[in-house]
């Protein structure tokens, strides 16, 4: 929808990949479907669910076993991401890497666009 030709929306590191198909498979979903929401203190949140069958204007990505869904209303703000998966000592998760992004709240937890990303209310 907001693609450019030859060039995926984001970009999975192989760590990512591994973990996005080992839950594919242990789950038996056919992907993960990523977004954006309101809330948190910076404004916006980023969501992940398990999809059983992509919707029409999902964009797809598929890398190394991995399949991820952008929902259409997060596309654009999405769009350069890359996604890794980071095990540490305290915690592991998915870890997003986007350059959209012109602030964050000090946990990390929820992010802030440009204004003429951001949703209006």
């Amino acid at each position: 929808m907001f693609g450019i030709p030859g060039k995926q929306a984001v970009t999975i590191t192989a760590k990512a990949a591994e973990q996005i198909a080992r839950l594919m498979v242990s789950g038996g979903h056919a992907g993960l479907r990523i977004g954006v929401k309101k809330g948190g203190c910076a404004g916006m949140e980023y969501t992940m669910d398990y999809v059983d069958e992509p919707d029409t204007n999902d964009e797809v990505v598929e890398q190394d076993g991995a399949r991820v869904m952008i929902a259409p209303m997060a596309q654009m703000f999405l769009f350069g991401t890359e996604i890794d998966y980071e095990v540490s000592l305290l915690e592991s998760g998915f870890k997003f890497r986007n350059p959209n992004v012109v602030d964050a709240c000090g946990c990390g937890e929820s992010i802030k666009f440009a204004e003429e990303l951001s949703p209006r209310t």
